[in-house]
C-alpha cells in the first residue's frame, strides 16, 4: 500500500486576483447570535453564540415546509381548511373555513406571508393532527444533528419548551435549501395565486444582489430572526441572526466578509481520474482511479489544503470497473476534512500470455491487408519460449 500527501494550496492565491481586497477581519453585528456557513459544505466561517438555545419564532416554519415538501408527491392537490386552522395569532394568510386550497398554496403562505394558520393547515393535514407532526420535527432536527433544538409548534409562535440554536438552523437552512420546491419558493419576491397575492417578507432579495431566500421571523421573546442565502460565482452562503435589531445590516456585513475571503475550490471530480495504478497479468498496462464523489471546498487565501492518497502498488487483474481501490484523504491546515472512496474506472481483463497470444493482440489491433497477413506469417513461426 502506498501512501503520498501533496500540497495543494500554495497555489490559491492565483485564483483570487488582484482586484478588489478581501474583507479580512469579521464584522461587528448587533445580533446576540449569529453564523455564517457555506451552504454546500456546512463550513463554518463566522460565529458567534451559535450554540445558545433561544427563541427562533417564524424561521421555525423551514421545518414545517421542509417535511411538507418531504411527505408531499402533488402540490397540486387541494386541501379543505377546517375551522380549527384558521384564525391564527400573528402573521396570517387569512384562510377560511371550507375553502380548497392547493397544497402549493399553503408553502407559499406559509413561506412568503409567514402564515400561523398555514402552519397548522399544513401540519394537520400533512401529519393528521399537530402534536404528531411536532413529533415529526423534532424526528427530523435529530436526523440533520439539530441537538441543541425543540419544537413544540410548527409556526414558532413563543412557547415554552421550543427553541433551536443558529448552528442549528443553519443545519436545517442548508437542508431546505437541498430541496428544489423550498428553495424556489423561498428565492420567489411575489407571486398570485387564485385570488391571493403574497409578498416575501426577506427585504434582503431587493437589497443585497445576489440573496436567493430563506425566512424572517418575530415574536416578543425572539426579536428579531433571519435566515438568509446568498450566491456569488457558484458559491453559496447562508447567514442565520437571532435577536437582532439590525438583521438586514447585519447580513450583509457577513456576506461581504464571505464571500471576499473565501473562494470555493473544487478539488477532485468523478469525472476525472485521480492518477494510475500499474496492471499486472494484463497486456493493459495502467488503469485509472477515480473519486466516488465530487468535492469542492471555501479557502481563503492563506491556507493550504493537502490530500493524502492511500492505493496499492499495483493490482492484479481481472480488474472490475467499480471496485473499492483506496481512499483520497483531504487536509485543511493538517485538520482532516474529507475521505473519499476511489475506485478503478475501467475493467480490466486477465490475459494468459503465450507467444501465440501475443501476437494474435497484435494481430487484432492491425486492421491493413498488409499488416494483417504479416501478423499471421508470424503467428506460424515457432518461437522460442521467454522465461
Amino acid at each position: 500500500m502506498r501512501r503520498m500527501t501533496v500540497l495543494i494550496g500554495c497555489l490559491l492565491a492565483l485564483t483570487f486576483g488582484s482586484g478588489a481586497l478581501a474583507v479580512q477581519n469579521p464584522p461587528t453585528l448587533s445580533a446576540e447570535a449569529a453564523i455564517l456557513v457555506d451552504a454546500d459544505t456546512g463550513r463554518v466561517l463566522y460565529a458567534q453564540n451559535e450554540h445558545e438555545q433561544r427563541s427562533i419564532a417564524s424561521i421555525t416554519k423551514l421545518m414545517t415546509a421542509l417535511l411538507a415538501a418531504e411527505h408531499w408527491d402533488d402540490l397540486s392537490k387541494l386541501v379543505e381548511i377546517q375551522p380549527a386552522w384558521t384564525g391564527a395569532e400573528g402573521s396570517s394568510m387569512y384562510l377560511e373555513a371550507g375553502e380548497e386550497v392547493t397544497r402549493e398554496e399553503l408553502l407559499y403562505g406559509l413561506l412568503l406571508s409567514s402564515g400561523n394558520d398555514a402552519a397548522i393547515a399544513i401540519a394537520s393535514s400533512c401529519a393528521g393532527d399537530v402534536d404528531t407532526f411536532v413529533a415529526w420535527m423534532n424526528e427530523r432536527a435529530q436526523e440533520l444533528g439539530m441537538t441543541d433544538t425543540h419544537f413544540a409548534n410548527p409556526n414558532g409562535l413563543d412557547e415554552e419548551g421550543h427553541y433551536s440554536t443558529a448552528y442549528d438552523m443553519s443545519l436545517l437552512a442548508m437542508e431546505c435549501m437541498k430541496n428544489e420546491t423550498i428553495s424556489q419558493i423561498v428565492a420567489t419576491k411575489s407571486i398570485t395565486i387564485g385570488t391571493r397575492s403574497f409578498v416575501n417578507h426577506n427585504k434582503l432579495l431587493w437589497r443585497y444582489e445576489g440573496c436567493i431566500g430563506m425566512k424572517t421571523g418575530y415574536t416578543e421573546a425572539a426579536g428579531r430572526t433571519l435566515i438568509t442565502c446568498a450566491e456569488q460565482d457558484g458559491q453559496r452562503l447562508i447567514v442565520v441572526t437571532l435577536k437582532d435589531s439590525n438583521d438586514w445590516v447585519d447580513h450583509a456585513k457577513l456576506y461581504e466578509y464571505g464571500f471576499s475571503k473565501w473562494k470555493t475550490q473544487s478539488f477532485c471530480d468523478t469525472d476525472e481520474s485521480v492518477c494510475s495504478i500499474p496492471v499486472t497479468n494484463s497486456l493493459v498496462r495502467f488503469t485509472n482511479v477515480v473519486p466516488t464523489e465530487d468535492f469542492s471546498y471555501p479557502l481563503a487565501e492563506d491556507e493550504n489544503m493537502t490530500y493524502e492518497l492511500s492505493l496499492p502498488d499495483s493490482v492484479e487483474a481481472p480488474v472490475l470497473a467499480g471496485a473499492e481501490a483506496g481512499s483520497i484523504t483531504f487536509y485543511l491546515n493538517g485538520t482532516k476534512v474529507k475521505e473519499i472512496t476511489l475506485i478503478y474506472q475501467n475493467s480490466v481483463h486477465k490475459e494468459v500470455f503465450t507467444d501465440k497470444s501475443l501476437l494474435q493482440h497484435i494481430l487484432d489491433l492491425f486492421r491493413s491487408e498488409k499488416t494483417s497477413v504479416l501478423a499471421a506469417k508470424l503467428l506460424e513461426l515457432e518461437l522460442p519460449s521467454v522465461s
